[in-house]
């Protein structure tokens, strides 16, 4: 039976997100769509994870970022689910509602086959990062070359373990 379901690059960047944290002694919440709980699932393939994972938001369907997470519907209308201004409210609705974690991530994106446009092509992923106590969040869109459905998603699970490194 193998260690871990997940991919050895995600499975090796969790134990070390899950390593660090611990270390420090910081908790994350995590606010998902696109990677539909991929972030969460790598990190509890990793022993300890209970230390570090307080809670994650699978919010795929733009009703469950505004009834989850208090996204705002005019967000959505402005911007789109896939937009800075989407994620930074995800990740603020993440950490607002946990009780005790230190840090946020946020994911939205386009993973297609479908759903692309010419201003937001298959394999735009917004990602943003919260920490408590601290005002501006960092955020950034990022073009994946992926243009497979798992590629992209694969490639965002990174990016998003990435951003939970202390």
């Amino acid at each position: 039976m193998p260690d871990t379901v997940l991919p050895k690059q995600i499975a090796d960047l969790a134990e070390r997100v899950v390593a660090e944290n611990a270390a420090v002694g910081r908790k994350v919440v995590l606010a998902e769509s696109c990677t539909g709980g991929l972030v969460a699932a790598a990190l509890t393939e990793v022993p300890g994870s209970s230390a570090v994972l307080e809670r994650g938001y699978v919010t795929y369907s733009n009703t469950a970022k505004i009834g989850d997470l208090g996204v705002s519907q005019d967000i959505i209308d402005a911007f789109g689910a896939v937009s800075v201004a989407c994620v930074y409210a995800m990740a603020q609705g993440a950490l607002e509602r946990s009780e005790a974690a230190d840090v946020a991530v946020a994911i939205s994106g386009i993973a297609g086959p479908d759903g692309g446009s010419a201003t937001k092509p298959v394999g735009t992923v917004v990602f943003a990062r919260m920490v408590r106590g601290e005002e501006q969040p960092t955020a950034e869109e990022r073009l994946f070359d992926e243009h497979t459905r798992a590629g992209v998603r694969f490639q965002a699970t990174l990016c998003a373990l990435e951003l939970l490194l202390p």
